[in-house]
């Protein structure tokens, strides 16, 4: 049973089924599916359904989008399942407004030195904001680490999902610069785009469990993120 005040846990860029149910079973919050053709991490239609289906109730799907049509997401929450919408492009709030109209949960990335950024975050109504930094090839998923620190610097009014080069090696440093509510977590428990390492995934989650114990670092949200 989830402890209410764990740091939650996303693991993103899913493409095989049995993987999503190796993270379901290490205890893993929410699991992502991309659907942006330039991504390594990009799934069809298909494959990201069989990835949700092989889910537990509890775990949050996520799809994640770069600027799409209204339409183009609910057809994949409808053929695939996702409950979870996360954003990574211009999206605007009036956007953002109507998926969460929808009964879907929403997350926008903001990404450190590249618009939006505060204080127009205020204008997002979102079940929290996934922060990681500007600067890579592609919108999100460039494993790129940063100065989490700098989170500590946006408004507090959302809960905070880090990303950005996490790994079990430097997870529990993250954790101590970041103070996030939730991290999200992809190349870092890799052998490659889109295939998880289980024992990568599983020593993640355990350095995050242990260091809570031994520092009773704590999310500071009161409510689930996922």
């Amino acid at each position: 049973m989830k402890n209410h005040h764990d740091i939650e846990i996303k693991i993103c860029g899913l493409t095989d089924p049995a993987q999503a149910a190796d993270c379901a079973g290490y205890g893993v919050d929410a699991v992502g599916v991309v659907f942006f053709p330039r991504s390594p991490r990009h799934v069809s239609t298909d494959m990201a359904a069989a990835v949700v289906h092989a889910l537990p109730p509890p775990v949050l799907p996520v799809g994640v989008f770069v600027n799409p049509r209204f339409s183009y997401v609910m057809e994949k929450v409808a053929r695939c399942g996702i409950r979870g919408v996360q954003l990574h492009g211009q999206e605007t709030p009036a956007f953002v407004r109507r998926l969460s109209a929808e009964g879907l949960k929403v997350y926008k990335t903001l990404f450190w030195g590249q618009a939006p950024v505060p204080p127009s975050t205020r204008d997002y109504k979102v079940a929290a904001y996934v922060v990681e930094c500007a600067g890579g090839e592609l919108p999100g998923g460039n494993g790129m680490a940063w100065s989490w620190r700098a989170v500590r610097d946006l408004p507090g009014s959302r809960p905070l999902i880090l990303a950005g080069g996490i790994t079990p090696e430097n997870v529990t440093r993250a954790m101590d610069q970041a103070r996030p509510d939730a991290m999200d977590i992809s190349s870092g428990v890799e052998t490659e785009p889109g295939r998880k390492d289980p024992e990568k995934v599983g020593q993640l989650i355990q350095q995050v469990r242990n260091h809570q114990k031994e520092t009773g670092l704590n999310r500071i949200s009161p409510g689930p993120v996922f």
